[in-house]
């Protein structure tokens, strides 16, 4: 089989309907839209979610909560994420991101204590918990603060 001998399988296309060529035709003169009205009309047709002027189902409901505009995004790093990192390396965000850890936009990352490590690291990020300062720094490594 050659790729200009390919075809679809008889009957799975079928032809679409010819709308508005003549009376014989079956589907001339209105085209199957009806007599006269908004949806008869080039260009007519209701909005998604008009409901003939009964009030629409997303009016009707309730409003519930509100959005925080001020809501920081923060990225999450656990210490046991950290095991890529070379002995005696410095961990920022810049590093994160060139490691592929820290995707897309975000205010703000942390580093928190899951996990154990050995590598003595330099750790310079925006946030870091109490338990993961204590295990960087048993481990030899120091936590700098922003």
């Amino acid at each position: 089989m050659k790729l200009n001998e390919l075809a679809p399988a008889k009957g799975s296309i079928k032809s679409k309907k010819r709308l508005g060529r003549g009376v014989g035709s079956g589907r001339g003169k209105t085209a199957g839209r009806g007599t006269k009205g908004f949806n008869s009309r080039s260009g007519g047709g209701v909005r998604p979610g008009y409901e003939g002027g009964q009030m629409p189902l997303q009016r009707r409901l309730p409003k519930r909560g509100f959005t925080n505009i001020f809501k920081k995004k923060i990225a999450v790093i656990n210490i046991a994420d950290l095991s890529g990192f070379e002995n005696e390396s410095t961990v920022d965000v810049d590093a994160l991101i060139k490691k592929g850890m820290v995707k897309g936009q975000y205010d703000k990352v942390k580093l928190l204590g899951k996990g154990e490590t050995s590598h003595r690291l330099t750790i310079k990020l925006d946030m870091v918990s109490k338990g993961a300062k204590e295990k960087i720094e048993s481990a030899g490594g120091r936590v700098e603060g922003p």
